[in-house]
């Protein structure tokens, strides 16, 4: 790969870290190249950027943003795959798919940049699939706000029965 190839990678990756909120650092070294297609076609799938990436070029985007991503650096060695998501626990999710439909430990999570936190090996990957989506705790909220609200509808709507059946019986009891 010569200078201004380097340069493009460089800047095609600049732009995907600053473009995504989430990205997910593997090691797919140890796959054979079938499971690495079979995890590029649920990667494709589930909407996930599946990228092999070599470290250096990495670390070069990263240095780019300024201090943002120095969490990530101690874990840029051997093979470094991205898994570049809209979602923050999609790749995590995808990850343990794969992992149990195809009965292997790889691919080895290695570390993740979800939001400003950053998560370091393989350990993390539980925690990383529970976390939920921007849309889901904004969704969550909204549920809770209306909670209230319907309870306080349905007891006047209740109530409002309640009188109108009051009312009737003591009109019928007049009217005998």
């Amino acid at each position: 790969m010569n200078k201004e190839q380097k340069s493009a990678v460089i800047e095609d990756l600049k732009e995907k870290v600053s473009q995504y909120d989430n990205f997910y650092l593997t090691d797919a070294s140890a796959m054979t190249v079938e499971d690495v297609n079979k995890l590029r076609r649920l990667c494709f799938e589930r909407g996930v950027k599946f990228e092999v990436v070599k470290n250096t070029l990495l670390r070069k985007a990263f240095d780019a943003h300024g201090v943002k991503y120095e969490g990530l650096f101690g874990i840029l060695h051997g093979e470094t795959s991205v898994m570049f998501s809209e979602s923050s626990n999609e790749p995590a999710k995808l990850i343990k798919k794969f992992r149990t439909e195809n009965q292997k430990d790889k691919p080895l999570l290695k570390g993740a940049y979800v939001g400003a936190d950053v998560f370091i090996g393989d350990n993390s990957l539980d925690a990383l699939i529970n976390l939920k989506s921007k849309e889901e705790l904004v969704g969550e909220i909204i549920g809770l706000l209306q909670s209230p609200a319907k309870n306080v509808i349905s007891a006047l709507l209740s109530s409002e029965q309640k009188l109108a059946g009051i009312v009737k019986t003591l009109s019928e009891k007049e009217d005998k």
